[in-house]
Order: structure tokens, then sequence, then C-alpha cells
């Protein structure tokens, strides 16, 4: 039995017992996260959270243990110096730096989260590398969210003064052989451990447990991110790639079914109609009144007075849907027809390819093509993208050539780069020309000269999305001067949406409601009226091409609206773990592999999945669609067939 006496058990006991620190703070972060978002994941009471906390700490653990890596192999390697104090010192220092800056990340998702609505990835550096604004941003994140900083340090504070009350004492080895035969078997006990805890459980012997595991342990897919932590979501995107070939139908069925090419006829329109696209910053389909006539939402505020007034004269569309949960993505769902899934297409390495789109048919057509942001160039990745889709100008802050007019942060205010819009625009005609709103975003300031001009309202959007509203309302003032403003459509939507303050908005799909606006002063276009059915950003595109007599085929997963074509029309909602597809009378949750949960159509908050309890010829083929949909996604872009 001497023999054992050389076992470190000091040592172990002791890094367990900083190990377990680990996950008591991924616990209180949780609870934080969840309670600076709790307007945004519903969850029914204290027992459901500790039940959702629960499922977590196999994420928890994954997560740990990939940051204490090497402070483990140091604290177990066998090299008789593991007591020393200047040793322990090393090792205090390595905890406390991986552990801090991992730990930071957490804290930072709890402001990310609710622009977002997704944990942190890596996809956050897609966006990022285009910016070179972020420390300002950082800053005034800080600023406007000091709970954050203060909690963090506080329980940092709080984590090494546990950490210090439990020591190791320093010993040294008397028999060397059972030293290291011992040490070596711990060691290589604890790899063994390690390995299993970051694959998340030995019965996972096919993959690692991923991100899509979250929504095995809810009952709404919204508290998948309580389950998750911002670690684990971070790490576990590093270098992947989800697109990848499958096979779950036939080409026969993809093309009776899916249709991914569509054919609009109608007579040619001459002249040809300008098109000018408003792709506006954060515009949620919650702030406009024009979209929640049929709500019945208690105490309902618009803050959008003149896209009210404009959508009466206009078709609307009060159910629709973005297809990407970034700016970025709203650039290639509404003008090429291109939704984003778990891994946006924007970023991925298939984006660089000839893509048919709203652009492209208009270049054939001899349309003048324009993009317009008030940013630096470069900014978003929209310069970058836009000569993918082959625009023929680009005007951002450097053509504006104004700095004036810059807010500081991120672009031209509205009002003024709108002016700028109006007029620059129709030099050629026809033309076609998008642009992108910048005000109506964090940091949420509106220009000082209209301090006090706008209600202040129930959240930090509403001031600034006002004041884009009126910029809209300017620019139309201008644009009904110029000689092209009676023979061109207009279209309006969000890239995403942004804060939210009603319940009704709060609900899972309602995430990404964004309004949908065809316009134009000329009635031959016949654009007015007030459509329910569900619609989405990608039927952008198709609905175009149909509307200036392209008459030609075109590649779209979406429809044109204004057809009366009862092609089946199959909407897509964006999540960064599963897809969601809105299909006939329900709504498919699909993990990549298999469809994991059906809801009704009503049931925008997902809250009874009937997978299983309900087996009917629809349903059986809402299953089989939302495969094929995918397979014929992951083949075009692939494979380069997006033209």
């Amino acid at each position: 039995m001497n023999f054992f006496k050389e076992f470190r058990k000091n040592e172990v006991l002791v890094l367990l017992y900083r190990i377990f620190l680990a996950y008591v703070f991924y616990q209180i972060a949780r609870l934080l996260f969840w309670f600076f978002n709790k307007d945004l994941i519903e969850i029914d009471g204290i027992s459901e959270y500790f039940r959702i906390a629960f499922h977590g700490t196999q994420f928890d653990t994954t997560a740990i243990l990939y940051v204490n890596s090497l402070f483990i192999v140091l604290s177990l390697i066998p090299i008789v110096i593991n007591t020393k104090k200047y040793y322990q010192k090393i090792l205090f220092w390595l905890y406390f730096i991986t552990n801090g800056i991992t730990y930071a990340m957490n804290f930072g998702d709890f402001i990310y989260f609710r622009f977002s609505q997704s944990r942190l990835t890596t996809a956050v550096f897609h966006v990022a590398e285009h910016e070179n604004n972020l420390g300002k941003v950082f800053w005034v994140s800080v600023f406007q969210h000091p709970f954050v900083p203060v909690w963090f340090i506080v329980l940092m504070g709080f984590w090494i003064f546990l950490y210090k009350k439990v020591k190791i004492k320093e010993r040294k080895p008397v028999k060397l052989i059972p030293y290291f035969v011992l040490s070596i078997l711990t060691f290589c006990a604890a790899i063994a451990l390690s390995i299993i805890g970051i694959r998340g459980g030995v019965e996972h012997s096919s993959r690692p447990v991923n991100l899509v595991d979250a929504n095995r342990h809810v009952k709404n897919p919204n508290q998948a991110n309580i389950v998750l932590n911002s670690v684990f979501s971070f790490f576990r995107t590093i270098n992947t790639n989800n697109f990848r070939e499958i096979h779950f139908v036939n080409e026969k069925f993809i093309n009776e079914n899916i249709k991914p090419y569509k054919l609009y006829i109608r007579d040619n329109p001459e002249p040809k109609p300008n098109i000018v696209i408003f792709i506006v910053e954060s515009f949620g389909r919650e702030y406009s009144g024009a979209f929640n006539k049929h709500k019945n939402i208690e105490n309902y505020v618009s803050y959008t007075p003149f896209i009210d007034s404009l959508a009466a004269e206009s078709l609307i569309f009060p159910n629709t849907f973005s297809n990407g949960r970034q700016s970025i993505h709203a650039m290639s769902s509404v003008l090429a027809g291109i939704p984003s899934l778990a891994d946006a297409f924007t970023s991925s390495p298939y984006s660089n390819q000839k893509i048919q789109s709203i652009v492209s048919i208009c270049n054939d057509l001899g349309y003048d093509t324009s993009f317009y942001h008030g940013a630096p160039n470069g900014s978003m990745g929209f310069l970058g993208f836009a000569n993918i889709l082959g625009f023929k100008h680009y005007f951002g802050k450097t053509e504006y050539n104004n700095d004036a007019d810059f807010d500081g942060m991120w672009a031209i205010w509205d009002e003024p780069f709108l002016q700028y819009y109006a007029k620059n625009v129709g030099k050629s005609q026809p033309f076609m020309a998008a642009v992108f709103t910048a005000s109506s975003h964090h940091p949420f300031k509106i220009p000082e000269k209209y301090e006090g001009k706008f209600k202040r309202g129930k959240n930090e959007m509403h001031e600034p999305i006002q004041y884009t509203d009126y910029a809209i309302k300017k620019y139309f003032e201008t644009a009904k001067k110029q000689p092209w403003f009676y023979n061109t459509i207009f279209v309006f939507t969000g890239d995403h949406t942004n804060k939210i303050y009603y319940s009704e908005y709060k609900k899972a799909l309602n995430g990404s409601a964004v309004p949908l606006i065809f316009y134009s002063p000329n009635p031959k276009y016949d654009l007015k009226d007030v459509n329910m059915e569900f619609a989405q950003q990608i039927d952008i595109y198709p609905t175009l091409a149909d509307l200036i007599g392209y008459n030609k085929k075109i590649r779209s997963w979406g429809k044109s609206l204004v057809s009366k074509d009862d092609d089946l029309h199959i909407i897509m909602c964006p999540d960064s773990i599963v897809e969601k597809f809105i299909i006939g009378n329900y709504i498919y949750s699909f993990d990549g592999n298999d469809v994991i949960g059906i809801y009704n159509k009503t049931d925008l908050n997902l809250d009874e999945n009937l997978l299983g309890k309900i087996k009917s010829p629809e349903t059986e083929k809402g299953k089989l669609l939302a495969k094929a949909w995918y397979q014929d996604y992951m083949d075009r872009v692939m494979n380069r067939k997006l033209h």
C-alpha cells in the first residue's frame, strides 16, 4: 500500500475544485444571460429554468475543457515541481487569463444576443473584418450597458477569491517510480475524460455534440440559447463548414415540387419601369402600424407615420420574414434570392460565383444599376458582394464626399444620404438602384438638430426608426420632383429585426418579422392591396422580374408575389441552430439531417411540437419538401449553379 502514498491526491482534488468553480461561474453567467434577455426567451417558471440550465452543463463541460485543456495538462504532468509556489503562480495566471477572456465572451453575448438573436459564433468575424470602428462600437456599448462590465468584474474578483481559498500543499515525491506510474495513469485518465467531455459524452460516438443538440432539451427552440453558452458556440463554429452535398430525393422530385427555375410571362411594359429598392436597417415589422392593424396588440404605437401613409397606397405583406440574421444576409436574400442558413452564404467559400439576380437581369435588359450605402466603402462587405452581383456603380461614403454629415460611428446620416440617393439616380433610364440605410442602428442616436422632435418610445430603437421614417419622407418629397418618379417601382423591406417591445414579436419566428412594401405612383402596375399570405425577402427578386416583364427563366427559391400561379410557396426562416420552413399549414424544424419539429402555422412561438402526434399526407409530404429544398440549396451553392 506504500505504493499509493505517492498518489497526488491533494493536487487532483484541488484541480477538480478549480474546474468546479468554472462550472459555477458559467451557470451564473447563464442566469444573467437569461435575466437580461428574458423578454426574448420565455421560460415557464424557476423549475423550468433549472431543468434547462441542468442540460446546459453538458455544453459547459465542452467549453470549460476546451479553455482549460492546457491548464489541466500542466496541473497533472509529472515533473515533480508541480507543487512549487512559482509553478502554482504560473498556473494561476494561465487559468485566469484563459478563463477571463472566454468568460467575457458570455457577458458580451448579453448585448450581442439582443441584436443577433443567436449565440456568439465565429460569424461575428465575417462582419468585423469589414469594419474599422470596432473600438468605438465597443466603448459605446460599454457606456450604454454598464451593468455588463460591472457584473463581469465583480464575478471575476469573486472567482479569484474562491480560487485562492484552496491551495496546493507543497511536497516532494519520496519514491519516484510510484510517483511517475500513478501520475501517468492519472494523467491518461484525465485526458480520456476530457476527450469524452469535449465530445459531449460517450453516446455521441458518431460526432461531437453540436449547437443543434441544444434543441433536444427544450420545448421551445428559442430556449436552446439558454442551454448553450457563448464559448461553446464560438469554439464549435471555428473552421466549420456546414455546406455539404446530400441526397434525400431525386432530381425529378425537386424539379416538380421545389421548381428552382421560375418563368413568368406578361406583356412587356414599355417603357421599362425603374426600380428603387430600400433595405432599411433594423426595420422590424413591429415598428410600423400598417403591418399591425390585424394583430390586436394592446396599446400599440406605430413609429413610422410616413411608411404607414405610403403603405396605404401600396401592395403590402403584413406576414413577411427575413431570410437572414445580419445585414449582409439581406443583400443576398433581397437582391439575389439566396437566403443564409446556419452558415451564411455571403461568408462561405461559395459566394464568389456567377449569380443570377435582379441586378443581372436588369443588366441584361439595359438598365443602369447602382448600389448605395453611406458607410465607408467596403463596410459590412457590401462593396465586395455588390461587385459579385454585377452592379455597374457603387456609391458610398467616399463618393458622397462630405464628412460633415457622418454620424461619427457608422455612416452618413440617413436624411442627407437619401437626398443624395434621390438626386443622383436617374441620369440614365431605365435604372435599378438599391440603397441600404444606416441610422436605425446601435448606438441608437439621431442628429443633434432633431433632439426632441421624435417620441422616445418604449425602447432604444423607437426614436431612430422615426428619424429614418422622416428621412424617407423627405426622400419622397425630393423624388416626386424627379422626371423618373412616375414610372418607378419602389420596394421597402428591413434587413432584420432589432429591439423588441411587444410580446407578439417575442414569438420565435417573429424574430425575423420584417415589412414588405411594393409601391408605384403608376397605376398600371396595380400595386395596391393588403395581402395576408406569408412572404419573405427572397420573393422580392422574382416579383420584380415578373413586374418588369423579364419573360425568361430565373433561378429562385422564392416566388412572384404578383403572379396568379399557384406554385408551392416555401418560406424559409433563419436560425443559427436549425432551419425553419413554413410549408402549407405547418412549420417544419430541420436540423440538416431530419425534421425534428412540426408546428401549426399559427404557432409562431413553436410552443407545441406535433412531431409524433400528427401524421397526415400533408405533413409527410412537408417533411420531404423541407429536405428537398435543403438538398437543392446545397447542390446549387456548392456546385456553383446559382445562375
